[in-house]
């Protein structure tokens, strides 16, 4: 199933995730602010707020649905709008989410939006993830964050043998998989994106073995 409207991806909210009306309300409430701040930052494409509900909401939330269970730390790379990392912490309040992002104004929007949507499970961490201390994160997601292995040379470090690796990717995704290395390409299967029949989520487990057998 390909969700193509706005009606369809709110439905899919309750019935696919079973969000209430209070957190439909909060999606509302951050819809609006994004609107607001996209006028004075160019957060996501203007075209693309036409199809907010699809192309960035249930684009994110989509990570929920894999046939792997997600768990926290959940460490989002390079969030920028706040998507995923925004929304998965809006869909499930318990999970603790880590937005990690470089850029000072979209740091001070992370910021605000996640005081103005009171969402006490958001870490805001407004460093390069070079400079991140370690940890062992649950999940780790990167939604248009860099190529595949410079992301995964730049956050193999964040890994554990149980790390869930959920990364969105456009029509290239699969290529992306097949040109890495045959150790990485073993950690992860590719599911279909709920949004666009172009594009792929690469879902793994594991810790990266990088070139030499080392872990970085």
């Amino acid at each position: 199933m390909i969700l193509d409207s706005e009606s369809q991806a709110r439905d899919w909210f309750k019935e696919a995730l079973g969000c209430d009306t209070t957190t439909l309300k909060k999606f509302d409430q951050l819809v609006a602010l994004l609107r607001a701040e996209n006028a004075r930052q160019n957060l996501v494409s203007a075209a693309s707020m036409e199809h907010v509900w699809v192309r960035h909401l249930a684009d994110s939330a989509q990570l929920l649905v894999s046939r792997e269970t997600p768990v926290g730390p959940w460490l989002d790379l390079g969030s920028g709008a706040g998507f995923p990392g925004l929304i998965i912490a809006l869909c499930r309040p318990a999970l603790e989410v880590i937005l990690v992002e470089n850029r000072a104004r979209r740091i001070a929007w992370l910021e605000q939006a996640a005081v103005e949507l009171g969402l006490a499970n958001v870490t805001v961490a407004g460093k390069k993830l070079e400079a991140l201390p370690a940890l062992g994160a649950g999940t780790i997601s990167a939604r248009a964050f860099a190529p595949l292995p410079q992301l995964i040379a730049l956050s193999a470090r964040f890994s554990t043998p149980e790390t869930l690796w959920l990364l969105p990717k456009g029509r290239n995704g699969r290529q992306e998989l097949l040109q890495m290395p045959k150790p990485i390409q073993a950690m992860f299967h590719v599911e279909q994106s709920l949004t666009d029949v172009d594009s792929v989520i690469l879902v793994g487990r594991g810790i990266p073995r990088l070139a030499g057998g080392q872990r970085r």
